[in-house]
Protein backbone atom coordinates (compact mmCIF):
# COMPACT_ATOMS: atom_id res chain seq x y z
CA UNK A 1 0.00 0.00 0.00
CA UNK A 2 1.29 3.47 -1.03
CA UNK A 3 1.01 6.34 1.57
CA UNK A 4 -0.09 7.95 -1.50
CA UNK A 5 -3.22 6.48 -1.87
CA UNK A 6 -4.18 7.88 1.59
CA UNK A 7 -6.52 10.96 1.93
CA UNK A 8 -4.83 14.15 3.35
CA UNK A 9 -6.48 14.64 6.73
CA UNK A 10 -8.16 17.96 6.54
CA UNK A 11 -7.01 21.01 8.92
CA UNK A 12 -10.01 22.06 11.17
CA UNK A 13 -10.18 24.92 13.13
CA UNK A 14 -10.14 24.30 17.09
CA UNK A 15 -13.32 25.70 18.67
CA UNK A 16 -12.29 28.11 21.45
CA UNK A 17 -14.07 26.40 23.98
CA UNK A 18 -13.03 23.30 23.17
CA UNK A 19 -10.88 20.71 25.68
CA UNK A 20 -10.10 17.57 24.96
CA UNK A 21 -9.99 14.27 26.87
CA UNK A 22 -9.50 10.54 26.56
CA UNK A 23 -12.38 7.86 27.34
CA UNK A 24 -12.07 6.35 30.45
CA UNK A 25 -12.45 3.06 28.99
CA UNK A 26 -9.95 3.54 27.11
CA UNK A 27 -7.75 4.75 29.87
CA UNK A 28 -8.58 1.79 32.05
CA UNK A 29 -7.34 -0.70 29.39
CA UNK A 30 -3.92 1.57 28.17
CA UNK A 31 -3.49 1.11 32.06
CA UNK A 32 -3.30 -2.58 32.55
CA UNK A 33 -1.04 -3.02 29.73
CA UNK A 34 2.58 -3.36 30.62
CA UNK A 35 5.56 -1.25 29.09
CA UNK A 36 6.92 -2.37 25.60
CA UNK A 37 10.31 -2.13 25.83
CA UNK A 38 11.89 0.58 23.90
CA UNK A 39 13.75 0.33 20.46
CA UNK A 40 17.52 0.73 19.96
CA UNK A 41 16.88 1.98 16.38
CA UNK A 42 17.56 5.16 15.90
CA UNK A 43 14.79 5.27 13.61
CA UNK A 44 12.30 3.85 15.65
CA UNK A 45 9.65 6.45 17.10
CA UNK A 46 7.84 5.74 19.97
CA UNK A 47 4.28 7.06 20.88
CA UNK A 48 3.70 5.80 24.71
CA UNK A 49 1.81 8.70 26.10
CA UNK A 50 -1.74 10.26 25.56
CA UNK A 51 -1.67 12.12 21.99
CA UNK A 52 -1.10 16.22 23.05
CA UNK A 53 0.32 17.46 25.91
CA UNK A 54 -1.01 15.74 28.91
CA UNK A 55 -1.84 16.70 32.58
CA UNK A 56 1.85 17.06 33.12
CA UNK A 57 2.95 18.90 30.09
CA UNK A 58 4.59 15.29 28.45
CA UNK A 59 2.74 13.55 26.08
CA UNK A 60 3.27 13.12 22.38
CA UNK A 61 2.31 16.12 19.99
CA UNK A 62 2.87 16.74 16.43
CA UNK A 63 5.91 19.12 17.67
CA UNK A 64 8.09 15.88 18.59
CA UNK A 65 6.87 14.21 15.80
CA UNK A 66 8.08 16.44 13.31
CA UNK A 67 11.43 16.76 15.50
CA UNK A 68 11.77 12.48 14.82
CA UNK A 69 10.96 12.40 11.50
CA UNK A 70 13.54 15.41 10.35
CA UNK A 71 16.20 13.93 12.17
CA UNK A 72 15.10 10.60 10.82
CA UNK A 73 15.30 12.18 7.29
CA UNK A 74 14.13 10.17 4.08
CA UNK A 75 15.03 6.89 5.99
CA UNK A 76 11.96 4.18 6.24
CA UNK A 77 10.78 4.72 9.87
CA UNK A 78 9.08 2.13 12.34
CA UNK A 79 6.45 3.70 15.01
CA UNK A 80 5.68 1.70 17.85
CA UNK A 81 2.24 3.18 19.52
CA UNK A 82 0.94 2.12 23.16
CA UNK A 83 -1.38 4.74 23.62
CA UNK A 84 -4.70 5.93 24.47
CA UNK A 85 -5.72 8.35 22.65
CA UNK A 86 -6.03 12.20 23.25
CA UNK A 87 -6.10 15.92 21.38
CA UNK A 88 -7.95 14.74 17.85
CA UNK A 89 -6.14 17.90 16.27
CA UNK A 90 -3.08 16.81 17.35
CA UNK A 91 -3.91 13.15 15.90
CA UNK A 92 -4.48 14.44 12.57
CA UNK A 93 -1.41 16.66 12.65
CA UNK A 94 0.30 13.82 13.34
CA UNK A 95 -1.61 11.65 10.74
CA UNK A 96 -0.26 14.30 8.11
CA UNK A 97 3.16 14.11 9.19
CA UNK A 98 3.81 10.46 8.49
CA UNK A 99 1.76 10.01 5.53
CA UNK A 100 3.99 12.90 4.20
CA UNK A 101 6.90 11.04 5.24
CA UNK A 102 8.81 9.84 1.79
CA UNK A 103 10.13 6.51 3.19
CA UNK A 104 7.86 3.77 3.83
CA UNK A 105 6.86 3.96 7.57
CA UNK A 106 5.83 1.22 9.57
CA UNK A 107 3.17 1.19 12.58
CA UNK A 108 3.22 -1.50 15.07
CA UNK A 109 0.68 -1.59 17.80
CA UNK A 110 2.69 -2.64 21.32
CA UNK A 111 -0.58 -2.52 23.53
CA UNK A 112 -3.38 -0.14 22.62
CA UNK A 113 -4.28 2.18 19.81
CA UNK A 114 -7.05 3.68 21.06
CA UNK A 115 -9.21 6.78 19.61
CA UNK A 116 -6.51 9.81 18.34
CA UNK A 117 -3.66 6.65 18.46
CA UNK A 118 -5.67 4.49 15.84
CA UNK A 119 -5.98 7.74 13.70
CA UNK A 120 -2.11 8.03 13.29
CA UNK A 121 -1.63 4.35 12.92
CA UNK A 122 -3.85 4.52 9.56
CA UNK A 123 -0.57 6.51 8.37
CA UNK A 124 0.85 3.16 8.09
CA UNK A 125 2.25 1.50 4.87
CA UNK A 126 2.24 -1.52 6.75
CA UNK A 127 0.50 -1.69 10.36
CA UNK A 128 1.46 -4.34 13.05
CA UNK A 129 -0.65 -5.56 16.04
CA UNK A 130 0.94 -7.34 18.89
CA UNK A 131 -0.53 -10.61 20.03
CA UNK A 132 -3.08 -9.43 23.00
CA UNK A 133 -3.37 -5.84 21.47
CA UNK A 134 -6.81 -3.57 21.69
CA UNK A 135 -7.51 -0.63 18.40
CA UNK A 136 -10.20 1.51 19.21
CA UNK A 137 -11.98 3.51 17.04
CA UNK A 138 -15.05 6.20 18.11
CA UNK A 139 -16.27 9.52 16.91
CA UNK A 140 -14.72 12.39 17.60
CA UNK A 141 -14.37 13.17 21.74
CA UNK A 142 -13.79 16.43 23.64
CA UNK A 143 -16.02 19.18 26.12
CA UNK A 144 -17.30 22.03 25.12
CA UNK A 145 -17.40 25.00 27.83
CA UNK A 146 -19.28 28.13 26.13
CA UNK A 147 -22.90 29.11 25.53
CA UNK A 148 -25.48 27.60 22.77
CA UNK A 149 -23.24 29.14 19.82
CA UNK A 150 -20.33 27.64 21.11
CA UNK A 151 -21.76 24.03 21.33
CA UNK A 152 -23.24 24.31 17.87
CA UNK A 153 -19.95 25.51 16.23
CA UNK A 154 -18.37 22.59 17.42
CA UNK A 155 -20.81 19.89 17.05
CA UNK A 156 -20.60 20.78 13.47
CA UNK A 157 -16.70 20.62 13.37
CA UNK A 158 -17.24 17.05 15.32
CA UNK A 159 -19.22 15.58 12.58
CA UNK A 160 -17.67 16.76 9.88
CA UNK A 161 -14.39 15.57 11.66
CA UNK A 162 -16.08 12.20 11.99
CA UNK A 163 -16.85 11.97 8.49
CA UNK A 164 -13.00 12.94 7.31
CA UNK A 165 -11.62 10.21 9.92
CA UNK A 166 -14.17 7.60 8.33
CA UNK A 167 -12.59 8.31 4.86
CA UNK A 168 -9.42 7.83 5.91
CA UNK A 169 -10.68 4.07 7.53
CA UNK A 170 -12.35 3.96 4.61
CA UNK A 171 -9.16 4.37 2.48
CA UNK A 172 -7.20 2.56 4.66
CA UNK A 173 -9.17 -0.66 4.81
CA UNK A 174 -11.76 -1.08 1.90
CA UNK A 175 -14.95 -0.87 3.94
CA UNK A 176 -17.52 1.26 2.98
CA UNK A 177 -17.70 4.60 4.98
CA UNK A 178 -21.42 3.89 6.26
CA UNK A 179 -19.96 0.86 7.85
CA UNK A 180 -17.22 2.86 9.05
CA UNK A 181 -19.49 5.24 10.48
CA UNK A 182 -21.12 2.77 12.52
CA UNK A 183 -18.06 1.48 14.20
CA UNK A 184 -17.65 4.94 15.18
CA UNK A 185 -20.87 5.15 16.70
CA UNK A 186 -20.62 1.59 18.35
CA UNK A 187 -23.26 -0.68 19.36
CA UNK A 188 -25.55 2.14 21.23
CA UNK A 189 -25.21 4.87 19.13
CA UNK A 190 -22.93 7.11 21.86
CA UNK A 191 -19.70 7.20 22.14
CA UNK A 192 -17.92 4.23 23.22
CA UNK A 193 -17.24 3.34 19.66
CA UNK A 194 -15.51 -0.53 18.53
CA UNK A 195 -12.91 -2.45 19.73
CA UNK A 196 -10.69 -4.61 18.20
CA UNK A 197 -8.55 -7.65 18.74
CA UNK A 198 -5.60 -8.03 16.66
CA UNK A 199 -7.46 -10.77 14.97
CA UNK A 200 -10.44 -9.03 14.26
CA UNK A 201 -7.91 -5.88 13.15
CA UNK A 202 -6.44 -7.73 10.68
CA UNK A 203 -10.22 -9.05 9.57
CA UNK A 204 -11.31 -5.70 8.87
CA UNK A 205 -8.06 -4.38 6.87
CA UNK A 206 -7.21 -2.08 10.08
CA UNK A 207 -3.94 -3.86 10.14
CA UNK A 208 -2.35 -6.46 8.06
CA UNK A 209 -0.23 -8.77 10.72
CA UNK A 210 0.54 -9.41 13.74
CA UNK A 211 3.42 -9.63 16.02
CA UNK A 212 5.48 -11.18 19.51
CA UNK A 213 5.81 -7.34 20.89
CA UNK A 214 8.77 -7.73 23.68
CA UNK A 215 7.80 -6.84 27.16
CA UNK A 216 9.87 -4.36 28.82
CA UNK A 217 11.58 -4.77 32.40
CA UNK A 218 9.41 -3.54 35.34
CA UNK A 219 10.90 -0.24 36.87
CA UNK A 220 10.15 1.29 40.19
CA UNK A 221 9.42 4.31 37.54
CA UNK A 222 7.28 2.18 35.22
CA UNK A 223 4.98 0.84 38.30
CA UNK A 224 4.66 4.66 39.54
CA UNK A 225 2.98 5.48 36.05
CA UNK A 226 1.17 2.63 35.72
CA UNK A 227 -0.56 3.71 39.45
CA UNK A 228 -0.93 7.16 37.88
CA UNK A 229 -3.19 5.86 34.74
CA UNK A 230 -4.94 3.64 36.93
CA UNK A 231 -6.09 6.19 39.02
CA UNK A 232 -6.33 8.91 36.11
CA UNK A 233 -9.00 5.95 34.62
CA UNK A 234 -11.05 5.64 37.83
CA UNK A 235 -11.04 9.17 38.38
CA UNK A 236 -12.82 9.56 34.55
CA UNK A 237 -14.84 7.11 35.22
CA UNK A 238 -16.78 9.35 37.69
CA UNK A 239 -17.00 12.08 35.69
CA UNK A 240 -14.57 14.03 37.04
CA UNK A 241 -13.57 17.01 34.03
CA UNK A 242 -9.78 16.37 32.97
CA UNK A 243 -8.98 19.60 34.21
CA UNK A 244 -9.73 18.26 37.97
CA UNK A 245 -7.93 15.09 37.31
CA UNK A 246 -4.74 17.00 36.39
CA UNK A 247 -4.84 19.29 39.34
CA UNK A 248 -5.27 16.59 41.60
CA UNK A 249 -3.16 14.04 40.22
CA UNK A 250 -0.11 17.03 40.17
CA UNK A 251 -0.74 17.00 43.73
CA UNK A 252 -0.54 13.02 43.90
CA UNK A 253 3.05 12.80 42.00
CA UNK A 254 4.54 15.53 44.06
CA UNK A 255 3.52 14.42 47.19
CA UNK A 256 2.88 11.26 47.25
CA UNK A 257 5.88 9.82 49.18
CA UNK A 258 4.83 11.79 52.31
CA UNK A 259 1.20 10.96 51.79
CA UNK A 260 1.98 7.32 51.38
CA UNK A 261 2.66 6.84 55.15
CA UNK A 262 -0.10 9.01 56.18
CA UNK A 263 -2.72 7.11 53.70
CA UNK A 264 -1.36 3.93 54.45
CA UNK A 265 0.94 3.52 57.18
CA UNK A 266 1.69 -0.41 56.66
CA UNK A 267 2.59 0.91 52.35
CA UNK A 268 6.19 0.52 51.59
CA UNK A 269 6.20 3.20 48.60
CA UNK A 270 3.59 5.25 47.43
CA UNK A 271 1.85 3.26 44.36
CA UNK A 272 0.49 1.35 47.74
CA UNK A 273 -1.07 4.37 48.43
CA UNK A 274 -2.67 4.85 44.98
CA UNK A 275 -3.77 1.49 44.94
CA UNK A 276 -5.92 1.80 47.76
CA UNK A 277 -7.43 5.09 46.47
CA UNK A 278 -8.19 3.58 43.21
CA UNK A 279 -9.99 0.60 44.81
CA UNK A 280 -11.93 3.64 47.12
CA UNK A 281 -12.80 4.81 44.52
CA UNK A 282 -14.33 1.93 42.42
CA UNK A 283 -15.91 0.10 45.82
Amino acid sequence: MSLKTLPQAKAFERPSAYVWDTPSDALDRWAEKPNAAEADDPNTISIYEAIGEDMWGDGFTARRMAGALRSIGSNAVTVNINSPGGDMFEGLAIYNLLRDHPAQVTVKIMGVAASAASFIAMAGDRIMMGKGSVMMIHNAWGAVIGNRHDFSDAANVFETFDASMASIYAARTGLEETEVMAMLDGPTRASDGTYMTADDAIAKGFADADFEAPAAPRSETQTQTTSLRRLDAALAKTGMPRTERRALLGEVKGGTQDAASTVTPCADDWTDACARLIAAIRS
